[in-house]
Parts: C-alpha cells; structure tokens; sequence
C-alpha cells in the first residue's frame, strides 16, 4: 500500500531553501542525520499535464486567501511574483533563497485535498 509521496527540490542552496521551509513557512521537520531536514507538507495532490518531454515537475503550494497569504509573506521579507490569473486558479510566484521559485495558488477548481481524510 502507497502510504505518501516524497517531493524533493533541487536546489543551487539546499540549505538556505530548508531553512527557508523551517523559519519562514514554519513545516515541521525531521532530521534524517546530519542537518538534512525531510518536511511534513500539508495534504496534496497531483495533476498529469502534457508535455513535449518527459522530467520536468513543478510544486505548488496551495492556499486558500492568496492575498492574505502573500501578505503574511511578505511581513517576513518574502518576494512574490505578480498573481496572474488563470482559468484554474489565482497565482504567483515564491523566490527561494537558493534562487530558484515555487508557485503559490489559490484554486478556482475543486480539489482532491479532502478526499485522503
């Protein structure tokens, strides 16, 4: 039986984007030895988009007030792209400290999210 998914990010600076996670969005973690933190993430799902070429994956993190939370990110000195909006969602873009960006949404679909509780 499948009992979660492990997502991981590549990063240029794995350890400011951890400690991002940790302090700034405040995930619980684990240590798995020697400082590297696993994180608990809040209940996901996952979508299959076509593509040309198979590799290429994307996070995004789901909220349920976009403009309260980019607020609330933004008190902590976190930049965010600005929200476009599309047929699915409401969106922006989260800059991590290792440079690199996760996305940041407000769904106008209906989610899977409660259909794991």
């Amino acid at each position: 039986m499948i009992s979660g998914a492990h997502v991981i990010v590549y990063s240029k600076d794995a350890d400011a984007d951890r400690a991002f996670f940790r302090d700034v969005l405040r995930f619980p973690s684990v240590d798995a030895g020697r400082g590297w933190l696993i994180f608990a993430l809040p209940p996901a799902e996952a979508a299959f988009h076509p593509a040309d070429e198979n590799g290429r994956h994307e996070l995004y993190l789901m909220c349920d007030d976009l403009k309260a939370e980019m607020a609330s990110l933004k008190e902590k000195g976190v930049v965010c792209s600005e929200v476009h909006e599309e047929r699915w969602g409401s969106i922006t873009q989260v800059r991590l400290p290792g440079g690199g960006e996760v996305g940041l949404y407000q769904p106008k679909h209906p989610t899977a999210l409660k259909l794991t509780k």
